[in-house]
């Protein structure tokens, strides 16, 4: 077979190693255009996952790797001086130029044609390279090929704001991974450290947008910029100069990072994708290179196996993009972490910054720091609960079961049953079904329990089965559910009050056509629908009408008096539901809204109408009880909706308004939405409104592990942490979370009857927990 790889980087490098391997009879060429000593990174970090690949692929070139690597297993954080450190991280790391000789060696060993400082073009693919088999474009984030062939590759490229810059210096980071936090008087900057060699260690600065702008690092030669970071960082570099290697870069040394998605890595059968040139992954989580040469490895084994050529790049794409979508997101998460670390940096001390970097990309959780380093965890856990239970407190505590006070209201815990419409009432009553599933959810150990979205009148149901909130018989009813959460349990229980508008007069989610989100009734099931605009919330859906004044004031009349009616039932906290495309949220979601009078337009309009009815709500309601608004967000429709550009002051509006708290979930305005799902995938919005909104929040959106409900907590992300079908599936999840962490302190609300059987967990999960112990170190 003929091979064609375009770069000489160390994706391009490996794959070319991985085919001569497999097959030496294989002609491969290599083209790079820079000459062999050039090299325009520093150090590169693995994996202890690629270096076993490595292994396993070729003996010989890792040998000579893993033998020149330096191993550290420390991370500081230094925030303007004072220093937070941590252990059991686990971090190896290689010269960039170092490595390139390695495999330049090992390759010419193989046979491998090596032509440097050799430009290549994109016509050449049909042309100079016309009888070449395979054609590997391994050439980079800024690959000529992909970027000529954009729609084929189906490729995104999003130049994130952010500023940095690659610098090196001859001093010792050897103890720990650093990050340096320093702030200027235009703002804060920071460095990510690492040693690479006994002699060198990678600098990167970075800093947002504007401070790059008022430092004037734009206007700066290499050496000049890096002398003014190093004027910076002096206190840490003990006299090193930071060094800069970035002379083929014209203009500012500085970038802004690209990340690139392909969804598509294969053309013409025969010319394919790799490394950077088909994904990026931020330097925050130091993946590109591993990803690279985990490409190559696959893309050698397919091509080598059973499989037609183009049959065998469609499998190695199917295999690679998985992990590289996986890794691709942690890298957001980082990324997304430090485009934002002046928030944290101001929001937060220094213990607590540090968890919340540890945990940026999510990867690592809560017990994964345990694991890593459990005393620091502990004294992490021991820090958050002195700040809520005072310095006397001695015990580490996991930051789930801390107490909360929502406004007058004290919570037992952080964890919060979510809202879930249950659709299981007759003529909008609660009956036995109701007291029983709310009484059990109370039972299991959560601080708040949140009722499914009661209607404050028929007509503003969603199902038939949904319940209600508009007469006596439905208030004495809820009345006695509250009664029993209040005698029985240690939780306390919120009603949210909301009116469907276009998204009403539907079947239960049990009886939808295969085909149908929200599926409408039958005509002559069905009822009016009314909306802030008459626009169906999909085709098949009932057209409502235009609410007008008169409208919009009997249903605000509707919410008044349901809001008294909850006080009366005995609710503790009230929440609103502003969100998911119902009536008040078709208001502010200019998907929806598409009013021309004061209620339309601008989003001050939009929120005109909601502000009004929850005001007035306000006023009705008990003063020293909570309320609470849901909110979508983010519509994940781009420019045509809400964004979270528009969160804050969504949020903003309902608080200054009166709200104690915010519900942060996202979407379910329209069907055409793109969120970005996977776990936690709301809580970098409620992290916004809470950390830069100065505003008290609750999480919520695929939280459903121990881990996530504590890392949220302890990184700030919010104040309350919300679980629905976690619920479902196991009303008890927050006892089994307190037997599942060995804990039963403060937070953990037990119920006497059931004693024995809170031990008897207890003692089965630490067993559990012991045996897996066991089997991992058997394994090591």
């Amino acid at each position: 077979m003929k091979v064609v790889c375009l770069g000489g980087g160390p994706a391009g490098l490996y794959l070319a190693i991985s085919m001569k391997l497999r097959d030496p009879g294989h002609e491969v060429d290599v083209y790079e255009r820079n000459k062999p000593n050039d090299t325009f990174g520093w150090g590169v970090v693995f994996s202890d996952q690629t270096v076993d690949n490595l292994k396993h692929n070729d003996p010989a070139s890792a040998q000579t790797i893993t033998d020149e690597f330096i191993h550290w297993d420390m991370i500081d954080c230094f925030v303007n001086g004072n220093l937070e450190r941590s252990d059991g991280h686990g971090f190896i790391g290689l010269g960039r130029m170092r490595m390139l000789q390695i495999l330049y060696d090992r390759a010419s060993e193989l046979g491998v044609n090596i032509h440097f400082e050799t430009e290549v073009e994109v016509t050449d693919i049909h042309t100079r390279f016309a009888d070449a088999d395979l054609i590997v474009a391994a050439d980079g984030l800024n690959s000529k090929i992909r970027n000529a062939h954009l729609e084929t590759f189906e490729c995104s490229i999003d130049v994130r704001p952010n500023k940095f810059v690659w610098l090196g210096t001859q001093q010792k980071f050897r103890d720990a991974f650093t990050f340096i936090f320093e702030k200027t008087q235009h703002g804060w900057i920071w460095a990510h450290a690492y040693q690479y060699d006994e002699q060198t260690s990678t600098f990167i600065v970075e800093c947002n947008a504007d401070v790059y702008d008022a430092l004037g690092f734009e206007h700066m030669s290499h050496d000049d910029s890096a002398e003014f970071c190093r004027k910076i960082f002096a206190n840490y570099l003990d006299g090193n100069q930071l060094l800069t290697n970035s002379a083929h870069i014209r203009g500012s040394a500085w970038i802004s990072f690209p990340f690139v998605l392909c969804r598509n890595w294969v053309m013409d059968d025969r010319v394919v994708l790799i490394g950077d040139a088909a994904h990026t992954a931020h330097f925050a989580i130091g993946s590109g290179t591993k990803l690279g040469i985990e490409d190559a490895i696959s893309l050698a084994k397919h091509v080598h196996s059973d499989l037609a050529l183009k049959d065998a790049l469609k499998a190695y794409q199917q295999e690679r993009e998985i992990e590289a979508l996986r890794l691709q997101n942690a890298a957001l998460n980082a990324m997304y972490w430090f485009e934002n670390a002046p928030r944290y940096l101001e929001a937060f001390d220094l213990k607590q910054l540090n968890y919340s970097m540890l945990t940026r990309s999510q990867r690592v959780s809560h017990e994964n720091l345990r694991l890593r380093d459990k005393s620091w965890l502990e004294g992490m856990e021991q820090h958050l609960a002195q700040k809520i239970l005072g310095e006397s407190c001695t015990e580490a505590v996991p930051p789930m079961f801390l107490p909360f006070d929502l406004g007058n209201t004290r919570l037992i815990n952080r964890i919060v049953v979510s809202p879930m419409s249950m659709y299981s009432a007759v003529d909008g009553l609660p009956d036995d079904w109701h007291l029983v599933h709310y009484g059990s959810l109370a039972k299991g150990g959560a601080g708040l329990v949140i009722t499914e979205m009661t209607n404050i009148s028929a007509a503003a149901r969603i199902t038939p089965g949904c319940a209600g909130l508009w007469n006596d018989k439905q208030q004495t009813a809820w009345k006695r559910i509250v009664d029993f959460v209040h005698q029985h349990t240690g939780a306390k229980i919120a009603m949210q009050l909301g009116h469907a508008g276009a998204k009403g007069a539907t079947k239960a989610p049990w009886d939808w056509h295969p085909d149908r989100l929200d599926d409408p009734l039958a005509p002559d099931q069905s009822w009016p629908l009314v909306s802030a605009s008459p626009r169906r919330y999909d085709t098949y859906n009932q057209q409502p009408t235009e609410l007008d004044r008169e409208g919009m004031d009997k249903i605000k009349d509707e919410f008044c008096a349901a809001t008294q009616r909850a006080a009366r039932a005995g609710f503790d906290v009230l929440e609103l539901h502003a969100a998911h495309g119902y009536l008040l949220s078709s208001f502010i979601t200019p998907v929806m809204n598409q009013r021309t009078d004061d209620y339309g337009g601008s989003l001050q309009n939009r929120l005109r109408y909601p502000i009004e009815v929850f005001k007035a709500m306000r006023e009705v309601w008990p003063t020293e009880r909570p309320m609470s608004v849901r909110i979508s967000a983010h519509d994940w429709l781009g420019e045509d909706g809400i964004t979270q550009d528009d969160c804050i002051a969504i949020a903003k509006a309902f608080t200054d308004a009166g709200a104690t708290i915010i519900d942060v979930s996202s979407g379910q305005t329209s069907h055409q939405a793109k969120p970005r799902p996977g776990r936690m995938f709301q809580t970098p919005l409620s992290d916004l409104i809470r950390n830069e909104g100065g505003i008290t929040t609750m999480a919520v959106g695929n939280i459903y592990e121990v881990d996530h409900a504590n890392s949220i907590i302890a990184a700030g992300r919010a104040d309350l942490v919300c679980l629905a079908r976690a619920h479902l599936a196991d009303p008890n999840w927050t006892m089994r979370a307190a037997a599942q962490l060995g804990y039963s302190g403060v937070g953990v609300e037990e119920q006497k009857q059931y004693f024995m059987g809170y031990r008897q967990l207890h003692t089965n999960l630490s067993r559990e927990a012991e045996l897996y112990a066991t089997e991992i170190t058997a394994t090591k």
